[in-house]
């Protein structure tokens, strides 16, 4: 599979009937509900899950999505989301990009771009990454992205 960045960090997604609007096609909504997934298995990945962003009273909060919608998925289809954390300040702010696959026609679906900003959970306000953010997130910048597939039905 040709992704357009080097060693993504990669989810396996499954259409299902849920997902299909009155048009035929996986709704727009659910798209976002698999970037959202994608983000938090590279996070989790990455050692960052939601029990330590509790203990650390901080967290990654979208503050932008900006999709582009290329092609229709449908029931049944086999797709492959990849996602890369392309840039970030090491204080506040870090940006994913994101990009869905059909393996089996080899055709782009959607590529996407989040914003995130972090935050204290306490409080909701902005605040500086702790430094485990730093490692962690930092890791995958470092390593020009990571390369573990995964499995999500």
């Amino acid at each position: 599979m040709v992704w357009d960045q080097s060693t993504p960090f990669i989810i396996d997604l499954n259409v299902v009937a849920e997902d299909i609007d009155g048009l035929g096609h996986a709704n727009n909504a659910v798209y976002v509900s698999w970037l959202e997934r994608c983000a938090w298995r590279h996070s989790q990945y990455l050692g960052l899950d939601l029990t330590e962003y509790r203990r650390l009273d901080r967290a990654m909060a979208v503050v932008r999505h900006e999709i582009d919608y290329l092609a229709s998925a449908y029931e049944h289809d086999q797709l492959q989301l990849a996602t890369w954390i392309v840039d970030w300040d090491k204080r506040l702010k870090m940006t994913r990009h994101f990009q869905l696959r059909r393996p089996v026609d080899g055709v782009t679906l959607l590529r996407a771009q989040t914003t995130f900003v972090c935050i204290e959970l306490s409080s909701g306000r902005p605040k500086r990454m702790p430094q485990s953010f730093i490692d962690g997130y930092g890791a995958a910048i470092r390593q020009d992205g990571i390369s573990n597939p995964g499995v999500d039905q």
